[in-house]
């Protein structure tokens, strides 16, 4: 379908070199495209579906979203109320989306709508939504703290009509077909930021060298130098957390725990990391000026989207067996 053929550990270096881009918003944009809209269809569509959708994403001549987050279900999964009701050979889609990355300029969905009456866990179905059809309002473009070069897109659906074939696998397993793609949206994620906080590091280190206060480098001082040896190790621990979890991934293992622990360490780490180093700034870290105070808003992302510090938290209960799993 156009793709290179190789196995998910080449996402993650790509990812690891995005990571250079000197924002967020960026890698995260590629990251929707290659980790979060598209392995479901990759792992589960139809053949006509790939055709349709899969080949012009991975040639860079679609832009892909990924329609999960609602008004009232953000991290919630089972709790959306988007409904897409089967009249014939079409099914007929209201409701809202919210929060939506590329929204406002993507030509298709990988959208999560209800489509039965049945148990929240095996009533949803991703669908393959154009982003042309009548019926689709593009509310509005969504002012944001960070990751302001990416656009974020609430969107409503009115009666829109869409193809039962546009169906992603089996009707009803949309909510399992979802879990496994958060997987590789996890992943990517960690991956961009391990390379944007080493950055962070690396700036801070030179920047401190330089500035002088009460007559000595601001390094010099064991407060500042211990901070940042510190910082720099949790760094290299969670490299290896997320090199394992790609290994058993790669080899066809469930690392939903080794993921959602990734997860939040690295929400937690990037917060850490960039409000620890802004401070050794001084007054240049509260400017736009220099890149800590841009990876400062755009981090901190990372503990909401995609999953949010507390979700991971219950995951990882659930897979230690502290929490019975649903």
């Amino acid at each position: 379908y156009g793709g290179m053929g190789l196995d998910f550990s080449y996402n993650i270096a790509v990812a690891e070199e995005l990571g250079n881009i000197r924002c967020g918003g960026i890698p995260m944009a590629i990251g929707v495209q290659a980790g979060m809209a598209t392995p479901a269809l990759t792992r589960f569509g139809s053949h006509e579906l790939k055709k349709q959708f899969l080949v012009p994403t991975i040639a860079g001549d679609f832009v892909a979203c990924l329609g999960i987050s609602e008004p009232g279900a953000g991290s919630d999964v089972a709790n959306i109320k988007t409904t897409a009701v089967r009249k014939g050979d079409e099914y007929v889609i209201n409701g809202a989306k919210m929060w939506i990355t590329s929204g406002s300029q993507a030509d298709w969905m990988c959208l999560l709508a209800n489509t039965s009456e049945g148990p929240p866990h095996r009533n949803k179905s991703l669908i393959c939504l154009p982003m042309n059809l009548p019926g689709i309002q593009v509310a509005k473009k969504i002012d944001k703290l960070g990751m302001r070069s990416s656009d974020t897109a609430q969107i409503f659906f009115e009666d829109v009509r869409v193809p039962c074939r546009n169906v992603i696998g089996e009707e009803g397993k949309g909510f399992t077909y979802q879990m496994l793609q958060f997987q590789e949206e996890r992943l990517w994620g960690v991956a961009t930021a391990l390379t944007q906080m080493e950055t962070i590091i690396q700036e801070t280190t030179e920047y401190t060298r330089q500035r002088k206060v009460f007559g000595q480098p601001v390094l010099h001082n064991q407060s500042v130098h211990f901070r940042l040896a510190e910082l720099a190790t949790e760094l290299e621990l969670l490299r290896s957390l997320l090199q394992r979890a790609v290994a058993l991934y790669v080899e066809g293992n469930d690392v939903t725990k080794f993921a959602s622990m990734a997860k939040l360490k690295a929400g937690r780490l990037t917060r850490e990391v960039t409000d620890s180093c802004l401070q050794f700034w001084g007054g240049m870290g509260f400017t736009s000026e220099v890149l800590v105070s841009r990876f400062y808003r755009d981090l901190r992302l990372m503990s909401i989207g995609g999953g949010s510090d507390e979700t991971m938290l219950s995951i990882i209960c659930k897979y230690m067996d502290i929490l019975p799993r649903k």
